[in-house]
């Protein structure tokens, strides 16, 4: 099963938030997953059409996230996701 870890700021949002296996053949699914276990958290990662957010980045190992649009991304079982956001402020 694909390990994911999320930015740790989202915690704040959805405090049982934590890095783990996930279900999921592509990172459609494993998002899917994540919303289902952790209600509105896709609304965070992905935009009203299902795209990856502008200012969200999905690694899966070292590799960024080819398909930013459908998410359809093949996944293997000993893949580590890493699905981060962009900070702005000061």
């Amino acid at each position: 099963m694909p390990h994911v870890t999320l930015t740790r700021h989202l915690q704040r949002f959805f405090p049982t938030l934590v890095a783990g296996d996930v279900p999921g053949a592509t990172v459609r699914e494993v998002i899917d997953e994540l919303e289902r276990r952790h209600p509105g958290l896709a609304s965070y990662i992905v935009n009203e059409t299902g795209g990856l957010r502008r200012h969200v980045n999905v690694f899966v190992g070292d590799e960024p996230l080819r398909d930013r649009e459908h998410l359809s991304d093949a996944l293997a079982d000993h893949d580590k996701i890493f699905i981060l956001q962009a900070l702005s402020g000061g």
